[in-house]
């Protein structure tokens, strides 16, 4: 299984394999189900691969997302670290007392360890999300030049990186300022209403080096994960 492979129908969206190095922003607007279709695809990829992920909760404790994502259907794969920075804090070999409120410092530390550990099976990485940890960091000056970094760490470590970043609802782009030029594909979460009926939608803002569509396909939440169904005016929903 690939990663392409990894939800039913993303295929018809990612025409060829995306392969890491690779850093991707997950946005959109609240309620667009971002954290959710992100766990799903590291879950289910990590699931049948044997390969291992490591997904980094800032938005809330573990226990919480573990009960979130479980109200969901969507099944833990034993490959996969849930970490937030509660209970990470305690291991002294992953940080350092002088760490403690870089955030990003942390987060490198964190990888660092995981990547000792499982080596090159340590494959994809998830963090949820960028703006909490904007809102976490007391130094934010100079913050282009630190994400720039902090991206290159990440596709030095040659991982498949998923950063949540949440957007306005009527939000291009280009709304993401640095991020968007700093990172390797954005993947959007949407919610169309175009028509007088919610339809939530996946659509590909940018994604290099891999073939791709970019029209907006509609996606179906279900028990255990998504299915995309194909481009949202081809599908009959609405019509």
């Amino acid at each position: 299984m690939s990663l392409r492979t990894a939800i039913e129908g993303l295929d018809k969206v990612l025409r060829s394999e995306v392969s890491p190095p690779k850093v991707i922003l997950v946005t959109g607007p609240p309620g667009s189900m971002k954290t959710s279709f992100a766990y799903a695809l590291m879950s289910r990829y990590l699931r049948h691969t044997g390969e291992f992920g490591l997904y980094t909760t800032l938005e809330e404790t573990v226990q919480s997302h573990l009960k979130n994502m479980d109200s969901l259907g969507v099944e833990l794969s034993l490959n996969m670290q849930i970490s937030d920075f509660t209970d990470l804090r305690e291991v002294d070999s992953v940080v350092g007392p002088d760490d403690q409120t870089d955030y990003i410092a942390f987060i490198e530390k964190m990888i660092g360890h995981y990547k000792k550990i499982h080596g090159p099976k340590f494959k994809i990485f998830a963090l949820d999300s960028l703006g909490a940890l904007y809102s976490l960091m007391e130094n934010t000056d100079n913050m282009r030049k630190r994400m720039f970094y902090f991206f290159k760490m990440l596709r030095d470590n040659n991982l498949i990186a998923m950063i949540i970043m949440e957007r306005g609802s009527d939000g291009e782009s280009q709304i993401l300022g640095n991020e968007g030029f700093l990172v390797d594909g954005i993947l959007m979460l949407g919610l169309d209403r175009s028509r007088g009926k919610l339809v939530r939608y996946l659509q590909v803002e940018k994604m290099r080096a891999v073939e791709h569509s970019m029209e907006k396909h509609a996606i179906e939440p279900k028990r255990g994960g998504f299915t995309v169904l194909g481009p949202i005016f081809e599908v009959g929903v609405l019509a």
